[in-house]
């Protein structure tokens, strides 16, 4: 136990033992043990996009342990996946990895301005499959917020209570934000804080832009002089949005785009406070060996490691 993870799980002072264990368990495991950084896979696109979407590029992705070998091969901290994905080839791999069930899940067939997404899994199936913690997606602006927050209290109280993390996807969406403003930082930094009074552990939110969506915010934003120029300033404010950074933020990969573009994107990340990256279809989409170098490469960053 280094003291960089005593210190991070000093922050979770609420929390039991099974708890602390757990988020223990992701941060000392891969080539980031240790460093309170996290390099995680998620894998829950087909269900969210379709499985010709998010696998037709590299096929082998259509076969789930070919994502468990992934996260497994490339040293990530952890691997989430909904529960079908997870049951069809857990066994094959228990105790690899730490893993992280996505409890609630939407899909693209039907579009709907007030997103909300329907439970898939629970608690117990995450404890029958010996995951290390549960994920879940809000959606702040939706119109559907009230029932979305208030389903995520009920999970997470009981994932509390048998001991799993609580890791929140949370995207900003609805009828009275912009598409830009999905991104903006304002729209970002309080989409991290929501998730961190809802009780994650662990909060995922999407690179933040310096658009500012809400005339109110922007006035403070002017007013107190909150710099939001490069990535590296706009991830500072959402790390500090999430109780002064005593909470984990991590950072979605977002749509495709080049490696090199996605490698600046990472170190500026760093730069700025944020503890890792949760990264899909950047890395599963290309060949395997290709991925996984991906993947070590955005490890190394996070980890201060000069990259070649």
């Amino acid at each position: 136990m280094t003291p960089r993870v005593r210190e991070i799980l000093s922050w979770y002072g609420a929390d039991n033992p099974g708890v602390l264990t757990n988020l223990a368990r992701m941060m000392n495991h891969g080539r980031l043990k240790g460093t309170g950084k996290l390099v995680i896979l998620p894998v829950d696109q087909g269900f969210e996009h379709g499985p010709a979407r998010s696998f037709a590029m590299a096929p082998d992705g259509y076969d789930p342990a070919y994502h468990m070998e992934l996260a497994i091969e490339s040293g990530c901290n952890a691997y989430a996946a909904p529960l079908g994905a997870i049951e069809a080839c857990v066994r094959d791999f228990a105790g690899e990895i730490p893993l992280i069930l996505k409890v609630n899940n939407s899909d693209t067939l039907w579009g709907n301005k007030a997103p909300i997404s329907a439970l898939t899994s629970s608690v117990d199936d995450a404890l029958r499959l010996g995951c290390a913690g549960i994920g879940f997606t809000i959606y702040p602006g939706s119109g559907m917020r009230k029932e979305q927050y208030e389903e995520i209290r009920h999970a997470a109280s009981e994932a509390k209570k048998a001991g799993l993390v609580v890791v929140i996807w949370s995207y900003a969406r609805g009828e009275q934000i912009s598409k830009e403003g999905e991104t903006a930082i304002d729209v970002i930094a309080y989409a991290a804080h929501i998730a961190a009074q809802l009780g994650a552990h662990i909060i995922k939110v999407k690179p933040p832009t310096a658009h500012i969506e809400q005339e109110a915010a922007r006035k403070v934003y002017e007013a107190q002089k909150i710099r939001v120029g490069t990535l590296a300033d706009r991830t500072k404010h959402v790390v500090q949005a999430c109780f002064a950074g005593k909470r984990i933020v991590i950072f979605s990969g977002g749509e495709a785009k080049g490696t090199d573009a996605l490698i600046n994107e990472v170190k500026e990340l760093a730069q700025g406070g944020g503890f890792g990256s949760i990264m899909g279809r950047n890395a599963f989409q290309r060949p395997k060996k290709e991925a996984i170098q991906l993947l070590k490469d955005v490890q190394d960053a996070f980890a201060g490691k000069k990259l070649d």
